[in-house]
């Protein structure tokens, strides 16, 4: 199995999800893509995960970005368990959760959990660590992230990353360290100066290396 980089065409697969049977190319289309993995279902931070997520929809469908989780155990689990995340994050769970109870999408996407041994079903067999795939339209993998099991995500945090994403393809522009959307960001080191002072009329030159100027609209 070849290993999944940034740049990488993302997989596709069928599955079974609490939305019903899809192809996940397909059920991406033409939006951004978060796939996110837990490791098991009735498990406290994921709990607390998937009720943040849920909760923030309207910050992802702002975006362009359509959202899945995945846990390895089957529908009839996930069900019972989103009534639990409702209930306690209040909040209507919409979002698709895939069924990977034979660990095969988690292995295709290599989610695997290699480093806590502790981290495995009754019957030992590795859960999945807390794996983010930003993927684009194109269905290229943009941002890959792993957390520990023991570890909840910080979606404040993806959310930034999509918006540097999608702000950068948009422009020809990167986003510095700690970057909020709003905030100055980066010439791109290939623009030459000269263009650059035609491109961006608020260019500030720091170094010959390091140009910022106000977020572009």
């Amino acid at each position: 199995m070849p290993t999944l980089r940034l740049g990488s065409t993302a997989p596709d697969f069928e599955a079974e999800t609490t939305k019903g049977r899809i192809r996940f190319h397909e059920w991406i289309g033409d939006s951004w893509a978060i796939l996110f993995s837990h490791p098991d279902d009735f498990t406290p931070v994921c709990t607390t995960e998937l009720a943040e997520v849920s909760r923030r929809s309207p910050d992802f469908q702002s975006r362009n970005v359509k959202v899945i989780g995945l846990s390895a155990n089957g529908l009839e689990s996930h069900h019972k368990w989103i009534l639990d995340i409702n209930e306690w994050g209040k909040t209507d769970l919409q979002f698709p959760i895939i069924a990977d109870a034979d660990r095969r999408v988690a292995t295709l996407y290599d989610m695997l959990d290699y480093q806590d041994a502790a981290n495995v079903d009754k019957k030992g067999l590795p859960l999945t660590v807390r794996t983010v795939f930003v993927i684009d339209p194109k269905k290229v993998i943009r941002l890959l992230i792993s957390y520990p099991a023991a570890t909840g995500r910080n979606f404040n945090e993806i959310l930034r990353a999509v918006d540097s994403l999608q702000l950068t393809d948009r422009h020809r522009v990167t986003t510095p360290a700690n970057w909020q959307p709003g905030e100055d960001v980066v010439v791109h080191a290939a623009v030459p100066t000269e263009e650059a002072r035609q491109l961006f009329p608020n260019l500030v030159e720091h170094k010959y290396y390091l140009r910022t100027t106000a977020q572009p609209a």
